[in-house]
Formats: structure tokens, C-alpha cells, sequence
């Protein structure tokens, strides 16, 4: 994979990076493991406006991901590689030996015609899935469990992985992306690489046309608006809000900087080590 520049013909393309990605099926996706869905514009059950600067964009199939991985001892071959537009990371199409056929998150270096399986015991090759318990420390995995038997929910986008610190017993240490450090239990799934396409954070849209298609409204500062349509509007010239220095908030008054949002009855706050800023949780 390489990113593609352009002779900067008009304006668009001075700016515009794109994935070049020759190696993805030009086809359509698998008929069966795709379902309509309509976006909501940001909108919830009511019609009131719940996330902002959403709205538009080209119309999508949704592909059924096997986040899961339950069809196990049972050997796959990757038929395709294909462009997702609901994730940043491409999807795989595997092929099972019984002609059962699933979407995987595509991971990195997995190429068409390759073999992968989901096992209690597997090697320890790129794609292949099983318990934390039995992968060896410093190994990057990818689609990893955060309950047994609740399917992939950390390390999915494009380009992540996650580092598997050690395994003590039940429970297994990760290092997230993020950096922080938490544990999970070591009957959890994962699979075993990164997730491909990784140059996918370095794209350039180049125009407002195709962030657009990809369903992006455009986006207003607080600063620029007037003290009726938010805290930080007004004042003369340019200003934190309101003419003097107050703190950056949302339009609802939530600090927008250096704020902890994260609940602190949440139930796995016990399961972290050390956060994403470095410090150390107490330890119970």
C-alpha cells in the first residue's frame, strides 16, 4: 500500500493524499452477508438533534463482521480482500471448509489464498484467533475481547494493535494504543497480528466535496458564534469566548479540555492498571 499524491492541477489536488490500495476486489460484496440499515442523521426516536455535523453521505451496505470467531477447529482460505465504508480497516471474506462463508476484520500482511483458523490452540500466524491464555507474551494481537464470548471489541480500526503484556492465572495484561494498561480475563479471544491498512490516518481529503460523501456536515467553531448559540461565542476580536478568558466548553457547558469524562462507577475501572496519562490507579 502507498499513498497517492496529485500533480496540483486544480486546488482539490494540491492538498488530496488517497490510499492506493490495488491489491482490494473490485466486486461487489457478498450478497448474503450484507443487510441495509438508514442512518439517523444524528438524530435519536424523537428527531432531536443528539450528535452534530452528521447528515448526508452516499448510500452503504452493511457487512455482518464475525467479530465472534465461534466457527473454531475449522480451517478457512481468504477468498477476497475488500473496501469496507463502515470502518477505517479492510475486511477479509473467508471461505470454511463446510462452504460456510464470514467477514473478518482483514489484518496486516494477509493476502488472498492464505489460511486462517480459530482454535483453542492455533499457531501463531497472522488472523488465526484463540484465548489470550495460550498467545505468548510481547505478541501483537488485534480484535480482542473485553468479556468471553461477547466478541472483538478493542484494537479494530485500522492500522491498531495491542500488546500482550503477560498472563498470570485468569487474567491477562494489556498495553492499549493508548497506552494504558489494563487486564482482562485470559479466556478472552484475540487475533493474532495488526489490523491492515494502516496508512488509512494519512489520507487527505483535499475538498469539503468528500468528507461530505462520507457523511461529514461542516463544523462551526464556538468561538466564532454569538453568545446565544454558545458559552464561548461573542467578544471583540479574537477571544476565548464571551470577551474574556473563560474555560473552552461545549455548547452545553461540558469543559472541553482536560476534563475527565469517563464514569467513575464504571465497573471495569478496577481492571485498569495505569490510564492513558500515566498515572497509577489505586490498588484495591
Amino acid at each position: 500500500m502507498a499513498i497517492k499524491t496529485f500533480r496540483p492541477i486544480t486546488p482539490t489536488q494540491r492538498f488530496q493524499r488517497l490510499n492506493s490500495q490495488p491489491h482490494l476486489a473490485k466486486k461487489r460484496p457478498e450478497k448474503s452477508l450484507t443487510k441495509s440499515f438508514s442512518k439517523t442523521g444524528g438524530r435519536n426516536c424523537y428527531g432531536r438533534l443528539t450528535s452534530r455535523r452528521r447528515g448526508g453521505g452516499h448510500k452503504r451496505l452493511y457487512r455482518m463482521i464475525d467479530f465472534k470467531r465461534t466457527k473454531l477447529d475449522i480451517p478457512a482460505k481468504i477468498q477476497t480482500i475488500e473496501y469496507d465504508p463502515n470502518r477505517s480497516a479492510n475486511i477479509a471474506l473467508l471461505a470454511y471448509a463446510d462452504g460456510q462463508k464470514t467477514y473478518i476484520l482483514a489484518p496486516r500482511g494477509l493476502r488472498p489464498g492464505d489460511r486462517v483458523v480459530s482454535a483453542a490452540v492455533a499457531p501463531f500466524n497472522p488472523g488465526n484467533c484463540m484465548p489470550l491464555a495460550v498467545i505468548p507474551a510481547s505478541t501483537k494481537v488485534h480484535a480482542v475481547e473485553l468479556y468471553p464470548g461477547r466478541g472483538a471489541q478493542i484494537a479494530r480500526s485500522a492500522g491498531n494493535s495491542v500488546e500482550l503484556v503477560g498472563v498470570e492465572g485468569d487474567v491477562a495484561t494489556l498495553k492499549m494504543p493508548s497506552g494504558e494498561i489494563r487486564m482482562v480475563r485470559s479466556d478472552c479471544k484475540a487475533t493474532i497480528g495488526e489490523v491492515g491498512n494502516n496508512e488509512h490516518g494519512s489520507i487527505k481529503l483535499g475538498k469539503a466535496g468528500r468528507a461530505r460523501w462520507l457523511g461529514k456536515r461542516p463544523r462551526v467553531r464556538g468561538m466564532v458564534m454569538n453568545p446565544v448559540d454558545h458559552p464561548n461565542g461573542g467578544g471583540n476580536g479574537k477571544s476565548k469566548g464571551g470577551g474574556g478568558r473563560q474555560q473552552l466548553v461545549s455548547p452545553w457547558g461540558q469543559l472541553a479540555k482536560g476534563f475527565p469524562t469517563r464514569r467513575k462507577s464504571k465497573e471495569s475501572n478496577n481492571l485498569i492498571i495505569t490510564r492513558r496519562n500515566g498515572r497509577k490507579t489505586k490498588s484495591k
